[in-house]
């Protein structure tokens, strides 16, 4: 049975399915914004494993971020999703903004992580 989808979820699709089509076999950065909080993951599609997280929740984070709802805690999720993808190995990457607009905290995000090392 197909699930109708509503606007955003569509969006979100979309999104998605264009940025898989030019990933060419690179992971793709996908981040996730709440209002309160912001996350980022490499994953690689082909295996379906995720090779490198970060998110605003972590105690450290906590600890240095006065919220998680800004564009400083998204560079610093971003630089720390850079840092950990570069350990893992992962240089190149295609950006997966799920539907949100390239604004704000998701292109802070955006900028931390190519500030840390990735390539997109």
């Amino acid at each position: 049975m197909t699930k109708k989808l509503d606007t955003a979820g569509r969006r979100k699709a979309r999104v998605r399915r264009a940025v898989k089509k030019v990933a060419y076999g690179r992971p793709r950065l996908s981040v996730f914004r709440s209002s309160k909080q912001i996350y980022a993951q490499v994953i690689d599609d082909d295996k379906g494993h995720t090779l490198a997280a970060a998110s605003s929740l972590e105690k450290d984070m906590r600890e240095k971020l006065k919220t998680g709802g800004d564009k400083d805690a998204a560079a610093e999720v971003g630089k720390l999703v850079a840092e950990r993808a570069k350990a893992a190995g992962v240089s190149k990457v295609v950006f997966d903004r799920s539907g949100y607009m390239y604004h704000g905290r998701v292109k802070a995000l955006a900028d931390a992580a190519r500030e840390g090392g990735l390539d997109f």
